[in-house]
C-alpha cells in the first residue's frame, strides 16, 4: 500500500516538475539575439546577445541590462535564424 502511494505521488508531483525544468532549461539554451522574452521579474526585452551564463537584453533603445539565464521566464517571440533557414533550404534541395 505504502509503495502504491509513493508511485502515485511520483507521477502526480516529482515527473510534472522534472518535465518543467527540462523544458525551461531547453528554452534558456535556445535563446539568440533577437528573441523578445520575459524576465521573471516580469521584463519585457529583446535579447542583444548571449554568454555561458548571461543574456544582454535591451529593454529600451539604449538601454541594456544583463540577466543570468535562468530569470528568463519565457520567449514571447523567436527571431528568425539564419542557421535554421539554411537547414530548411538544404532540406528543400535534397527533397527535389
Amino acid at each position: 500500500m505504502i509503495a502504491l502511494l509513493f508511485g502515485v505521488m511520483y507521477f502526480m508531483m516529482i515527473r510534472p516538475q522534472q518535465k518543467r525544468r527540462r523544458e525551461a532549461e531547453r528554452m534558456q539554451s535556445t535563446l539568440g539575439p533577437g528573441d523578445e522574452v520575459v524576465t521573471i521579474g516580469g521584463l519585457y526585452g529583446t535579447v542583444t546577445g548571449v554568454d555561458d551564463e548571461t543574456v544582454l537584453l535591451e529593454v529600451a533603445p539604449g538601454v541594456q541590462t544583463r540577466y543570468a539565464r535562468p530569470a528568463i521566464a519565457r520567449v514571447v517571440s523567436q527571431a528568425e535564424r539564419a542557421e535554421s533557414t539554411e537547414a530548411t533550404e538544404d532540406a528543400e534541395t535534397v527533397k527535389e
